[in-house]
């Protein structure tokens, strides 16, 4: 069975974003492949993919690595994203179906929920739902990669800080869904501008751009980190990926 490439960029960009290649590191088609169990086929592919993205550089003699933003690069993105997350929630609000608003307005009970109970566990990854089914019913389907790319990028560059209370954030994201119900466009554009402010501010860089230690936390991490890859296979037809 032929593994699809979007599969096996999934299972990379997965291993990016959670630390597992450094950022410069080498990214070698034969390691990949042994590491996922597939061919070389849909790890070259997923390797230009993920260059379209920005998490892979192309270098010449060294071929593919992992890319090494800059902080002005991981500034823009939060930026980027302050922009077009107000303007998502707006054609939310004009062009959302019933579905979307089953599903939005399941995650906030849900969401809320656990905040008030302070199972706050997996808060995030209901939040990343979130974010993405409100994407979705924007109607743009340009619109919707977008934001997923950025939300990728951003959880790959930055950590959340901070002692933002998880009830006022579900209660922000309440409200955004009671405008997306009434088509209130320009209510839910202030409401998720914001949000995503609130949310920008307790971002903070994972590295420190331009410093020796700028690609990784030391030689035996790098070292022991590598041994972990090179010895480690991750199938990538599992139900345990993330689409």
């Amino acid at each position: 069975m032929r593994i699809p490439a979007h599969s096996v960029c999934t299972a990379i960009r997965d291993d990016i974003v959670s630390g597992v290649y450094e950022r410069g590191g080498r990214l070698t088609e034969e390691l990949l492949a042994r590491r996922y169990g597939v061919s070389r086929v849909p790890v070259r592919e997923a390797l230009r993919t993920l260059e379209a993205e920005g998490f892979v550089v192309t270098r010449r003699h060294a071929g593919a690595c992992v890319a090494e933003p800059t902080e002005r690069e991981a500034a823009d993105l939060l930026e980027m994203r302050l922009l077009l997350e107000p303007l998502g929630a707006s054609r939310a609000a004009q062009r959302r179906t019933e579905a979307h608003l089953k599903v939005l307005r399941g995650l906030v009970r849900l969401g809320q929920e656990r905040a008030r109970r302070g199972h706050s566990d997996d808060l995030r990854s209901l939040g990343g739902w979130f974010h993405e089914t409100l994407a979705q019913a924007s109607g743009s389907p340009t619109l919707t990669s977008t934001l997923s790319r950025l939300r990728h990028m951003i959880g790959w560059m930055y950590e959340v800080r901070g002692t933002r209370d998880p009830v006022e954030c579900w209660a922000e994201h309440g409200a955004l869904v009671d405008a997306v119900v009434r088509g209130d466009a320009e209510r839910a554009r202030a409401v998720m501008a914001l949000h995503t402010e609130r949310a920008a501010a307790a971002h903070r860089l994972r590295f420190a751009p331009g410093t020796a230690g700028a690609a990784g936390a030391g030689r035996a991490d790098r070292a022991a980190r590598a041994e972990g890859v090179r010895n480690a296979q991750h199938p990538v037809n599992t139900p345990s990926l993330r689409s």
